[in-house]
């Protein structure tokens, strides 16, 4: 995640001039990108205008406060799942709910399936309202990280050269390779998993929408390598219009609507054109066949690493930037 970070911060519109790397003694030392990894220490990080945390949760709730508080304390932009379900702390996805860093020194960055699901769903909710909300996913490897993929590659390996008739697995909760896993995360006691959960709980926060609103996902992983997948389904408030959401999702920032069955081949949103991309990628919109005029279906791709994640994270300081939040462009630490 920290190499993602660094790559669009190459990018960006902040002033990374004055850019500090911090890591743990393993990795201290090492030059990235010219600069030398420091030690992480609370002192040195609060000497940054923007921290952006790539770590786990443990590390986060036992540090990123730390860092923020007091005014001459850094803005923390924070990837883990520590903070965000903390109704004190912000959970940004800047084209929807910018407006709620305001004031905030730590900001929680959304789940990555969320954050993607929300990119098509916003300008349609703007536009029709949205009543009930129904997401299946379709997750790649990388979503487990570097071991992730090594395990889906190397199983994939062994059983098309006859190695193996089915793979091992240690990462996964069953082998990748060939197979599809409606398992992602730990299971709750209502039978969804903890990642069907982050969709319900951050969709209702980020948008601003009821605590009981109607929110229900199943996340499967695939053997894919990079970029997620989803199928949404939606009841709406007021009657679907196709040419207005078609228009909607054109005009919406950090959306390509790739959306045409007449060509050949069809052109949809799938992974391999969405990695790699600041965009997500939205087709098949469609009326849904069961809530009839007052709803829609579609189906959405992205990078999760990037639109998930990392570009999530910097465009949530750039947004604060532009809001005033930030006095000095001088520092952005990851």
């Amino acid at each position: 995640m920290g190499k993602e970070i660094l790559g669009c911060l190459d990018k960006s519109k902040l002033d990374v001039t004055k850019l500090r790397i911090f890591g743990s003694e393993r990795s201290a030392g090492k030059i990235i990108n010219d600069v030398t990894v420091e030690l992480f220490n609370v002192d040195g990080a609060r000497e940054c205008d923007v921290v952006f945390l790539a770590v786990s949760g443990d590390f986060s709730l036992e540090h990123a406060e730390k860092i923020a508080e007091g005014e001459d304390g850094a803005i923390v932009i924070d990837n883990s799942s520590a903070f965000r379900y903390n109704p004190e702390v912000p959970l940004v996805v800047p084209e929807i709910n910018a407006e709620a860093c305001k004031g905030s020194k730590l900001i929680a960055n959304p789940n990555c399936t969320t954050a993607i699901a929300l990119m098509a769903l916003w300008p349609l909710h703007k536009l029709f309202g949205l009543k009930k909300v129904l997401v299946s996913t379709y997750q790649a490897a990388s979503g487990a990280g570097q071991p992730g993929m090594d395990e889906l590659f190397e199983g994939t390996k062994k059983v098309v050269n006859g190695e193996l008739d089915v793979a091992e697995n240690a990462i996964f909760s069953h082998p990748l390779p060939f197979n599809v896993i409606p398992h992602i995360d730990k299971f709750m006691d209502n039978g969804y998993t903890k990642e069907e959960m982050k969709v319900t709980w951050e969709t209702r926060k980020i948008c601003g929408l009821p605590d009981d609103f109607p929110v229900s996902c199943t996340a499967v992983r695939i053997p894919t390598s990079r970029a997620h997948s989803e199928s949404v389904v939606a009841e709406t408030e007021k009657p679907f219009d196709l040419a207005a959401a078609r228009q909607a999702l054109t005009d919406a920032p950090g959306v390509s609507l790739v959306d045409d069955i007449t060509a050949d081949p069809p052109i949809y949103p799938m992974p391999l054109t969405a990695t790699g991309k600041n965009d997500v990628e939205v087709g098949r919109l469609r009326r849904s066949e069961v809530f009839g005029d007052n709803g829609f279906e579609l189906f959405v791709c992205g990078d999760q690493l990037l639109r998930g994640a990392a570009l999530n994270a910097v465009l949530v300081a750039e947004a604060m930037d532009e809001m005033g939040e930030i006095e000095a462009k001088k520092v952005a630490s990851t």
